[in-house]
């Protein structure tokens, strides 16, 4: 099936089907006479099974380990398991920080009048550097008074 086929059946975009082709994650298409990209089922297949892992939020580096094991009918389950854990570990620490920030815009919103006047404690935040933002009080500078 040409490079179309193959997105549609995959669930992948031909471009990241290029993508994924030029940094190694799958191997080079056969091509057609014509010079066409040709995929066979297992090709399609392969491309699942990135789509799915790219769904879960892992990254090329980590799915390219992952294809490894995939392949490997001698591997220990325990490696797999790893690569799992390490993800988890990585998004909960990525879930924090996006919590982190989160919780200061609610901070920096709440101070902010949002009224007609220009002062504003969102702005005034972003402006300072981490020694000024440390020093000063929640809802500091920039607050109306």
């Amino acid at each position: 099936m040409n490079i179309g086929e193959a997105a549609r059946a995959s669930g992948v975009s031909a471009k990241m089907i290029r993508y994924y082709e030029s940094v190694g994650l799958i191997p080079p298409a056969a091509r057609t006479d014509s010079g066409y990209r040709a995929y066979t089922e297992s090709g399609v297949h392969m491309l699942r099974f990135i789509r799915r892992a790219r769904d879960l939020g892992f990254a090329v580096a980590e799915i390219h380990d992952l294809l490894g094991l995939w392949r490997d009918r001698s591997r220990k389950s325990a490696d797999v398991k790893r690569v799992a854990q390490q993800h988890i570990a990585d998004l909960q620490r990525r879930i924090d920080e996006l919590r982190q920030m989160a919780d200061t815009l609610q901070t920096l919103v709440a101070c902010c009048a949002g009224d007609d006047r220009p002062d504003c404690p969102i702005l005034a935040n972003l402006e300072q550097d981490e020694v000024e933002k440390a020093a000063s009080p929640a809802c500091g500078k920039g607050r109306a008074a």
